[in-house]
């Protein structure tokens, strides 16, 4: 579950997931087809409680921002794992899992001084999925 192979397989995995998060908040900056976004936003606010929307036109432009960062992040993922994984397994690796912890930290913070607690338990479990058996160096 170390090998080369399966960490060049599991920054797929991680890139998808990573990336699966862009065309939903993409979708929020338009008003018509926010409301997977907006339910999106609701389960990570836990309880599901309808009090999340997409009604503002600032909430809609964060959102755009934040697909556009995602599916950034998604596809330089998956170009490091095609591209330079071979020839730097390690330095890609270590890259990976800094952006996740980088991301993990700040979201979480973020979602505690925003009152959305439960958003960190959510954090907590992508990033353990995100990183998987990235976590440990490859055998060789």
């Amino acid at each position: 579950m170390r090998t080369h192979r399966f960490h060049k397989l599991w920054l797929k995995v991680t890139a998808i997931i990573i990336g699966s998060f862009g065309p939903i908040f993409f979708l929020g900056s338009m008003i018509s087809t926010s409301q997977p976004a907006a339910l999106t936003l609701d389960v990570l606010s836990w309880p599901i409680d309808g009090i999340q929307n997409y009604q503002a036109a600032s909430t809609r432009f964060l959102s755009a921002l934040t697909g556009g960062f995602l599916i950034g992040w998604s596809v330089c993922i998956w170009y490091l794992q095609k591209e330079v994984y071979d020839k730097a397994p390690e330095g890609v690796r270590v890259s990976v899992i800094s952006g996740l912890i980088a991301w993990f930290l700040l979201d979480s913070l973020g979602s505690i001084a925003s009152y959305n607690i439960s958003n960190v338990f959510i954090n907590v479990l992508v990033l353990t999925i995100a990183v998987g058996p990235l976590w440990r160096k490859a055998i060789k």
